[in-house]
């Protein structure tokens, strides 16, 4: 049996185990004639180490296992490792198609909000140009109107200045005849004065109203002056004409002015801003719908305030019952103070007055809930150090400073002489009677808490 080195050229081998040595030795040999033994020598049979074989054998055995052992942990490190590789790819490709993903989806929200945007700005626009057609529409709407109103001012002042000469070649014949005669045709020229008059006024009426001057004497002449002719006419007519003859040349002398009349009548009113008779009623109905509006808010504003007073009186009726019922006696010290200072009502001044009477502290505070917070903020103080709230108490009515001398003799106390230490300042004296009494009243907090 032969041992194969572990290391070949500094590298591991696999070593076979070999269970079987004795397959190993060469086959015994026949012979093939038998002869006799020669007298020879036998030679001395080897000794061997069983114990050293097996060592070498289990050393065998451990090596291949041990080499093994590192092929197989070599083969899982590297198959680990590739499982990790192949983890860390498909995580990376993972990550990869997410972030391709985030960023796709962030192309799609940016180009959407540049179409909203787009869109937005369009629709701007559109509503922008709508915005200035439609004013556009309406400046020539309003332009037209003006213009149809200026043309059809014109044709009624056209048309009246027409009718005013037709009635006056109407009227003047019949005012020509009542002033002729033969042995003074002069006498011809008086009714085209008093038409020319008539004209003239009427002329001087037009020019006021365009100055915005006054001009109702104007128009009041004017109108003597178509009385005038029309008696006239009237009056020669039934004399020397028929009645109907009288009567229109007489209507003629009216209707002329009065028609002129009526034109510059609608250019005052145009001018100063009068309103038609729709426009009246549309703005008295206004006004109407106004007064009902403010008449209903102003209602609305009594009632609620009523509420609003109700509602205080009766809180104020329920705070004063639970005040009364909660706490009697300050109540009753409330009345007297309130009957003292003239209050019909006990006021929330009254009432913190009484209560420090009574009570000794502000409305809220009393010496039971004064007593619960020290309880209180000892039990919290205890829970802090974790101390107990009796041992707590005596550490604090513990003599906060050494007042004598200590001495280095223990079994005799120390002695206190006259003038050992500084006298106390007043306001020490002050300041350890409220400890004192803070100590106390903590210590009979405690002692109630241990009962």
């Amino acid at each position: 049996m032969t041992t194969s080195p572990p290391q070949v050229n500094g590298h591991r081998r696999r070593i076979p185990v070999i269970t079987e040595w004795q397959t190993l030795l060469a086959p015994a040999e026949e012979p093939a004639v038998a002869t006799a033994p020669e007298s020879q020598p036998e030679p001395a049979e080897p000794t061997v180490d069983l114990v050293a074989e097996a060592k070498a054998d289990a050393i065998r055995t451990k090596a291949y296992a041990d080499a093994e052992e590192q092929r197989i942990r070599a083969e899982a490190e590297a198959e680990a490792a590739k499982i990790k590789a192949a983890e860390e790819a498909r995580k990376l490709k993972i990550a990869n198609d997410k972030a391709e993903a985030r960023a796709l989806e962030e192309q799609k929200a940016r180009d959407a909000r540049i179409a909203e945007s787009e869109r937005r700005r369009a629709a701007a626009e559109r509503s922008q140009q709508n915005d200035e057609r439609a004013h556009q529409e309406q400046q020539q709407t309003a332009a037209d109107a003006e213009a149809d109103i200026a043309k059809a001012t014109k044709t009624w002042r056209k048309y009246a200045i027409a009718f005013y000469a037709v009635c006056a070649i109407v009227a003047l014949p019949v005012q020509i005849a009542a002033f002729w005669d033969e042995n003074a045709p002069w006498l011809v020229i008086a009714p085209l004065m008093l038409e020319g008059a008539a004209l003239v006024v009427t002329k001087g009426a037009a020019a006021a109203v365009a100055a915005n001057r006054p001009h109702w004497h104007y128009r009041t002449v004017a109108w003597v002056f178509a009385f005038i002719a029309a008696g006239i006419n009237l009056k020669h007519g039934l004399d020397a004409f028929d009645p109907a003859t009288a009567f229109g040349t007489a209507f003629a002398s009216l209707a002329g002015p009065g028609v002129w009349d009526l034109h510059e009548h609608g250019r005052i009113r145009r001018r100063d801003g009068v309103l038609t008779r729709r426009e009246r009623k549309a703005q008295a109905a206004a006004a109407k719908a106004e007064l009902k509006r403010r008449a209903a808010e102003e209602a609305r504003k009594v009632s609620e305030k009523e509420a609003a007073e109700k509602a205080a009186r009766e809180a104020a009726e329920v705070l004063a019952n639970s005040r009364a019922e909660e706490f009697p006696e300050v109540w009753d010290e409330a009345e007297k103070i309130a009957a003292a200072v003239g209050e019909i009502t006990v006021t929330e001044t009254v009432w913190k007055r009484a209560y420090r009477n009574i009570q000794g502290t502000e409305p809220g505070e009393s010496i039971e809930s004064i007593t619960a917070r020290r309880k209180a903020e000892a039990r919290v103080a205890a829970a802090l150090s974790g101390t107990p709230v009796a041992t707590l108490s005596k550490n604090k009515n513990a003599q906060r400073g050494v007042q004598t001398p200590r001495s280095t003799y223990r079994p005799v106390p120390p002695v206190r002489k006259p003038k050992d230490t500084p006298r106390y300042h007043r306001a020490a004296g002050r300041a350890h009677g409220d400890l004192l009494r803070r100590t106390n009243a903590t210590k009979n907090a405690s002692t109630e808490e241990q009962k």
